[in-house]
């Protein structure tokens, strides 16, 4: 897994854990939370697609 899908995995847990932690103590501030985890998802997203895309063209060109 590359670094910054590592990073990416890391800050979506932290940010869903924070807006979890900040609304079940009633803080309607923790939903500022929930768009961060959004952006961190699809960055995650798009480096594990773009990661599994250069694997298959290394695949290809190795046959």
């Amino acid at each position: 897994m590359p670094r910054t899908s590592l990073l990416a995995l890391i800050v979506v847990v932290l940010a869903l854990v924070a807006a979890v932690f900040s609304l079940t103590q009633g803080l309607w501030v923790g939903l500022i939370w929930l768009p961060l985890a959004g952006v961190a998802s699809n960055v995650l997203w798009m480096n594990r697609r773009r990661a599994k895309i250069a694997e298959a063209v290394a695949a290809a060109q190795q046959d």
